[in-house]
């Protein structure tokens, strides 16, 4: 029997204030959507996506899943049947795009429970350390009776700490025939996936509650609700990093995304950001003040502080990336140098280079990108410009201050310098003058 889940995600997500959909905002990196996405995946057969007819960015984030469009919005049980067609004939679970954290195994739970032939309908429950404002999952012998919003609950009802997460899930010709019998008698004139408790118990069949952390099943529906989300996501990733051996010197200051890869002791000072696709391996340093985005770190290698590496760059084994360098598609061979106050785009850089303060690569011409090719044991002296298409050949030595145009060949020096010129006097000529003007 197949399993199919639901992801609703067609809400506006009026209290986030943006123009960019709920579904759409980062945490650690990634959508909330893609959170949800990649737990189901490990999971269910089928995904589906409902979305509005104003959402083209967030059908284009569901890809390569199928996708059902709620053209009018009309509750969360009036979205879920838009994805009727591809209920398929097994399992159907119902899932919101907001709650991004919930993890593959407590989606096993539920399946799992689901599939005992006593409950004909299963959902997610949790125990928040505040229960506010949820509403309450009311058991009894071991059974959901009813799901009360805050609201309309009782006092004994709200100090019921057991609360609703809002996912369901139902074998698919169940899932169908009570989501077609929700009705919409209420304030709203909506239909609520909350009823189905009561349509099932209707039916005499049993609701099971599947509790699970507050940590996972917790809603984002505001940007608090966000940081909150994110807070708890880093925790999780800085201590999973720690627990695989490597040092974060001020954990609470480190920052990671979703797939950060790094290997066992590697030393991550204060202050770094580690954006999307970064892969550090064993021994390398990353000090102070740095940002890695979309890039390889070789072992034992350096970076910073105060160091940038963006997408498509390899810093190779042993190599130093220095404070205030930025590196920018660019591969930095074995023990390589770029100690101090560089721009490095578009370059290759042969193994033992020395690249020096305030050298950069000119890589663009406004039109079009170039790259620079720097060879073996090249040493690039301070403030040189290197003007791409531009190759060093191994062993090469640009004098500092020099702008190089044209490829220097293999163990040659080149100086791309203006000629000085030496005035004897001058200097104490031009201060005279200065001074009979009476100029500063």
């Amino acid at each position: 029997m197949s399993t199919t889940a639901i992801i609703l995600a067609a809400g506006h997500g009026t209290r986030m204030k943006s123009a960019l959909p709920k579904p759409l905002h980062p945490i650690a990196g990634r959508p909330m959507l893609h959170h949800l996405i990649a737990s189901c995946a490990a999971v269910f057969d089928r995904i589906v996506i409902v979305t509005g007819p104003d959402m083209d960015n967030v059908a284009r984030a569901a890809a390569p899943h199928a996708v059902a469009i709620q053209h009018d919005r009309l509750g969360t049980a009036h979205a879920a049947l838009q994805a009727e067609a591809l209920f398929g004939d097994g399992e159907v679970a119902v899932l919101y795009a907001d709650n991004p954290l919930i993890t593959p195994e407590t989606l096993r739970r539920l399946l799992a429970r689901r599939g005992v032939s006593d409950a004909g309908l299963a959902l997610l429950a949790m125990r928040p350390d505040v229960a506010n404002r949820y509403g309450r999952v009311l058991t009894e012998a071991g059974y959901v009776m009813r799901i009360v919003e805050w609201a309309d609950a009782s006092e004994a009802e709200r100090g019921e700490t057991l609360c609703n997460a809002g996912v369901r899930c139902a074998a698919a010709p169940d899932m169908r025939a009570w989501l077609r019998a929700v009705g919409n008698a209420n304030s709203k004139g909506e239909y609520y996936l909350t009823d189905l408790v009561e349509i099932a118990r209707a039916a005499g069949r049993h609701v099971a509650a599947v509790e699970a952390p507050f940590a996972e099943l917790r809603g984002v529906n505001s940007r608090a609700e966000l940081a909150d989300a994110e807070s708890a996501v880093q925790r999780a990733l800085r201590l999973v990093a720690m627990e695989n051996g490597v040092t974060l010197m001020a954990p609470e200051t480190v920052f990671f995304s979703h797939d950060t890869n790094i290997a066992a002791d590697v030393t991550v000072a204060p202050n770094v950001v580690f954006a999307p696709g970064v892969t550090i391996e064993t021994g390398a340093e990353i000090r102070a003040f740095s940002h890695l985005e979309g890039c390889h770190v070789g072992e034992g290698a350096i970076i910073g502080p105060y160091a940038r590496l963006r997408p498509g760059t390899r810093v190779g084994k042993a190599a130093h990336v220095g404070n205030f360098v930025e590196l920018k598609a660019t591969d930095l061979g074995d023990g390589a140098k770029a100690n101090h106050l560089a721009y490095l785009g578009d370059a290759s850089i042969g193994a033992g280079s020395n690249i020096g303060a305030g050298t950069i690569t000119c890589n663009y011409d406004g039109f079009a990108k170039y790259r620079t090719t720097i060879g073996e044991r090249v040493f690039v002296g301070s403030d040189s410009v290197l003007v791409a298409p531009v190759t060093l050949g191994d062993g090469a030595f640009v004098a500092a201050g020099s702008v190089i145009t044209d490829d220097v060949e293999p163990d040659a020096m080149a100086f791309g310098r203006a000629t000085q010129t030496s005035k004897p006097g001058r200097a104490a000529t031009f201060r005279a003058a200065r001074t009979k003007t009476g100029q500063p």
